[in-house]
């Protein structure tokens, strides 16, 4: 990663000396073999005279740099991953020739073998600043400019890019050695595409393959008929085949629904989706090709929460074709607007236009429980983060970027009424199409359309870090009526800012007649600085339960009281509502995180919620906390006990759940992640369920879940190494391998966690997904004895991994190797210890390290807190 960083400062004087119209012709030939790939760019630009700059390139090699028809030596000019231009002219052309490296860490251009047949699939991933690892680049958002790509490939294979294909021609050349895997050398087309619109070069792309085709079309609102097109591996053709319909459904709905609401058609020539193997991220907002990690063809059961995560992913990233796509920030400083606008709408329009109608629920479950667990780091940032280079961008991809950030926008949309600022939304996507804007033109515009002014607002929820607590005061009187409801504002002593609020408070209680718990009278307010009197409150009847935040409108931490909370903890499952229940839920784990609430209440909660929840990703948060709380936060004492009460309650659960079900489902594979060596029991069910003798009615062992079967027996050293094998030579798929790896990583015996940890640092032949699948399966084995000895090592090799790792692999393998099963306050020792000698380290080092350290200090806070009760 040295010299491959840019600082904003760096940016900045680039921007103030290469002028627009910027315009690339890149050539890429892809039938040079399996190792690299040709590369010429051709870049015109407009320069002040005697100016000097710089294009980024990271190249195995770089034959030829020809400035204004200057020859340039490579050797000289091509140093640290940037290619030096001296004495520019006020019109200027620059050619670069070089050979790239194929990645498979996706990263670039990332190359990946499908075991299943040999075919080879090729797809781009850009951002943040990787289009230099596939073409000489001035690689930041605010040096938009047009691209014309050609590409050389296989004639066996389709490519796509963010426009329509112009021409194909068979050309005279063949393709070397390796180029198709196994397959033999063949003949080769060259493929021409349209010129792009202006646009970023974080957001071109190229994908090239035998990838199965389908075909559809839209009608925009402006008449025009945008093609659409879905792809996916030969291998997963079938399965997929099984969606296609649906997905083009979904998409069309997405259309619709933002061109309504927006005001602005769809601005681009077509629309592409392509799944694709081993992706880092779930998707990605190519202009005009979306890619998409093809764990979303599900060839086996998943979750409902999976199904509708997808189509979440499929509308958030159509959502980034207007916002981040054809309006684009100034630099990563604003990141978030790209993000959390994607994810906020996304949810609005799976709400509102789709059959996902408790999006809302699902969004508090889950992002913003990522949100308030990042928010309580001292990692944690403002919204509008500060980014002094590109490293500080890597890591903020996180919970605060985006569900954050789409959480407060969903408030901003409540504070400043939900038409008013569409309509701002509508003069921003206007006023600045195809270039790049800030923070301070979107507020502009919502002050205009809102009448509001917004700075005070953006200084509290955008530029400040941390977040606020709101607790319940109820005086009640002798005949059961509320004398005073007051709501207390407090915030964190390091983040001291009270912010102002618009939320409702609901009030609940038992219906008798159908055993529900309702909600019986609702209030909207604002609530700012210390204390909030709730005026309307005043005579009613006091209810069983007051909920603050009702609907989740605003962003907040909950406190309840003490009735509130008597009755949640015993009622929860009986809440009628999915998106109340999600927001008690979030508080309840928040309270058990926050060692304010004893760990086995919250379980004990949890699993009766458990029998009757519904909406599928609070049913999979609930698993994945009480998974945490029993594993990590109960009393060391009681742990045992504990495990084996939530694995038999788990069993129960699932035995007892509709069959074929969604909640069997998840309740049948939490179940196996409780497996300890020597408990014959569980063994027994997990190689029943294997083999057929043992069933849950409607249950189906498919690949995948015989997969988790496998990984449960192999956790309990009841699968050896000859039955993994044997398993794989089943069906040798590119995800049945990533299965191996972790099965084989997650076995509990030193000599696989000696193996696992050796294999994700040195194997550089293993992918990205199977380098995590390996870090996942060495980390998961919940025995201290066998976490322990790498808790020193974890320390000693940070730096190593951080020098010769790319940013995605260092991160994978710092969060990933990272033995939380070790005492934990062992690992705070050390932990702070290398943080104290690291204080000169790159932030995002620290910031990965710093996390996980806080992560181990709260567990040991909350375990003692369990203990002493």
């Amino acid at each position: 990663m040295p010299g491959a960083n840019l600082t904003r400062i760096e940016a900045e004087e680039r921007a103030g000396i290469v002028l627009k119209p910027i315009h690339y012709a890149v050539a890429l030939d892809l039938t040079v073999g399996a190792k690299n790939f040709g590369s010429t760019a051709t870049i015109t630009f407009d320069a002040k005279p005697g100016s000097s700059s710089f294009l980024d390139l990271i190249a195995d090699e770089v034959s030829e740099v020809t400035l204004n028809g200057v020859a340039l030596d490579p050797a000289t000019v091509y140093v640290d991953s940037r290619i030096e231009l001296g004495d520019l002219k006020e019109h200027n052309e620059v050619v670069v020739k070089a050979l790239c490296r194929y990645s498979n860490t996706g990263e670039g251009l990332h190359r990946s073998v499908d075991p299943s047949d040999g075919n080879v699939y090729l797809y781009s991933q850009f951002e943040v600043p990787d289009a230099r690892r596939v073409y000489a680049v001035f690689d930041q958002p605010d040096l938009k400019a047009t691209f014309d790509f050609s590409v050389l490939a296989a004639s066996s294979w389709i490519v796509t890019s963010n426009m329509p294909v112009k021409s194909v021609t068979a050309t005279d050349r063949t393709t070397a050695d390796g180029t198709l895997g196994d397959h033999a050398p063949e003949t080769t087309r060259q493929w021409v595409f349209e010129t792009t619109p202006t646009m970023s070069s974080y957001l071109t792309a190229i994908c090239a393959g035998p990838y199965a085709e389908w075909h559809t079309a839209y009608r925009n609102e402006d008449g025009r008929v945008v093609p659409m097109a879905q792809y996916c591996r030969q291998s997963l053709a079938a399965a997929f085949a099984k969606d296609v319909d649906y997905l083009f459904d979904i998409t069309k709905k997405g259309f619709a629904f933002y061109d309504k609401t927006w005001g602005v058609p769809y601005p681009y020539a077509k629309f592409d989706q392509i799944y694709v193997p081993e992706y880092n991220a779930g998707a990605m907002e190519n202009i005009g090709m979306v890619t998409i990690r093809d764990s979303y063809v599900f060839d086996s059961k998943v979750t409902d929460a999976l199904a509708e995560r997808r189509v979440v992913t499929v509308l958030h990233e159509l959502a980034h074709m207007w916002f981040g796509d054809y309006v684009t920030m100034k630099w990563w400083n604003d990141l978030w607007l790209n993000e959390s606008f994607a994810e906020f709408t996304s949810t609005l329009a799976t709400a509102e236009a789709t059959e996902w109608h408790d999006a809302w629920a699902t969004f508090c479950s889950g992002e913003k429980s990522w949100a308030l667990r990042q928010d309580q780091l001292s990692t944690t940032h403002p919204i509008v983060a500060p980014i002094n280079d590109l490293n500080d961008t890597y890591v903020n991809f996180d919970g605060i970027t985006y569900a954050k950030g789409a959480s407060v926008l969903k408030q901003l949309a409540f504070y400043v009424g939900r038409e008013k600022f569409f309509k701002g939304i509508n003069a921003y996507l206007n006023k600045h199409a195809y270039a790049n804007a800030t923070l301070a033109d979107l507020l502009g515009e919502l002050e205009l359309t809102s009448g509001r002014d917004l700075k005070a607002w953006s200084a509290q929820w955008l530029e400040q870090s941390g977040i606020n607590t709101i607790a319940t005061d109820v005086k009640v009187a002798a005949d059961g009526t509320i004398e005073t409801l007051i709501l207390h504002q407090s915030a964190p002593a390091e983040h001291p800012v009270l912010r102002a609020h618009r939320l409702a408070v609901g009030f609940y209680d038992l219906d008798q007649a159908s055993g529900k718990v309702v909600r019986t009278d609702r209030f909207e307010l604002d609530v700012d600085g210390e204390t909030t009197l709730v005026a309307e409150a005043a005579g009613k009847a006091r209810p069983a339960l007051i909920l603050v935040n009702d609907d989740d409108l605003t962003y907040t931490k909950l406190r309840f009281d003490e009735a509130s909370l008597d009755f949640a903890l015993a009622n929860l499952h009986r809440f009628d509502d999915a998106l109340a229940r999600a927001v008690i839920w979030l508080s309840l784990w928040d309270m058990t995180r926050d060692g304010e609430l004893a760990a086995e209440r919250f379980i004990d909660t949890t699993l009766r919620l458990l029998a009757t929840e519904t909406e599928s990703t609070t049913f999979r948060y609930a698993l994945a906390c009480m998974s945490t709380a029993a594993w990590h936060y109960t009393a060391p004492a009681r742990r045992a006990a504990v495990i084996e009460h939530v694995a038999a309650e788990l069993w129960t659960l699932a035995s007892a759940a509709p069959a074929g079900s969604d909640q069997q489902f998840q309740l049948a594979t939490a179940y196996l992640g409780y497996g300890e060596e020597g408990d014959e029991a569980f063994a027994a069910n997990a190689r029943g369920l294997l083999d057929g003798s043992v069933k849950l009615d409607g249950l189906d062992i498919d690949n995948n879940f015989s997969w988790t079967l496998v990984n449960a027996l192999s956790s309990v050293n009841a699968f050896g190494e000859a039955d993994i094998d044997a398993q794989l030579a089943k069906r040798d798929t590119t995800e049945n391998r990533e299965f191996a790896y972790g099965a084989r990583a997650v076995r509990a015996t030193a000599e696989a966690k000696a193996w696992a940890w050796d294999q994700a640092l040195n194997n550089d032949e293993l992918t990205n997904a199977q380098l995590e699948a390996v870090s996942r399966g060495f980390a998961a084995t919940p025995r201290a004895d066998l976490a322990e000895p790498y808790a020193e090592r974890y320390f000693e090799t940070a730096d190593w991994i951080w020098e010769h790792k790319t940013f995605h692999m260092a991160e994978a393998l710092l969060e990933g190797l990272y033995p939380s099963y070790a005492d934990p306050a062992t690992l705070v020792e050390l932990g702070n210890a290398w943080l104290a000698s690291h204080e000169s380290a790159d932030n995002a080092l620290q910031r990965i390290i710093r996390g996980n350290v806080e992560s181990s200090q709260r567990t040991l806070d909350v375990r003692d807190y369990n203990a002493a009760l």
